[in-house]
Formats: structure tokens, C-alpha cells, sequence
């Protein structure tokens, strides 16, 4: 094998092997099953209520938390 065939097999390799990748990539998209509109919807509704919901309770805790401690230091001092 001459060394300028080699040069000139490595894009022509390259291209081969992006194309296949392209190739495989749109035959897995279509076996894909989607969502329909109102499962997404649905879901979407699911992730903001938990979230919302989760945001408020480690807001509470965090509000305790602060209070239980300032309670401490106000109450025993701070110094050492």
C-alpha cells in the first residue's frame, strides 16, 4: 500500500462512518414511541406541583432551622 493511499482512505473512512452513524441514528428515531400532547402536558402539570411543593417545605425547614438557631445564640450567647 503506498503511504499517499492512506492519506486519502482516512477522510474517505471518516465520511463512511459518519454517514452509517447518520444512518443508524434516523432507523432508532423512528422506533421511538412519543408522548401524545396531554401525556406531556400531564406530566409537565406532575413536575411543576412537586416542585413547587418541595420548594416550600425545605423553605419551611430552612425557616426553622434559622429560628431554632437565633433562638440558641440570643439565648446562650455567641462568644466562646
Amino acid at each position: 500500500m503506498e503511504p499517499g493511499n492512506a492519506i486519502v482512505s482516512k477522510p474517505r473512512q471518516w465520511w463512511l462512518t459518519t454517514r452509517e452513524f447518520f444512518r443508524d441514528t434516523n432507523a432508532e428515531m423512528q422506533k421511538v414511541s412519543w408522548p401524545s400532547r396531554n401525556e406531556v402536558m400531564g406530566t409537565t402539570v406532575v413536575v411543576i406541583a412537586a416542585t413547587i411543593l418541595f420548594a416550600l417545605y425545605l423553605w419551611g425547614c430552612d425557616l426553622l432551622f434559622y429560628k431554632a438557631i437565633d433562638f440558641l445564640f440570643t439565648r446562650f450567647g455567641t462568644g466562646a
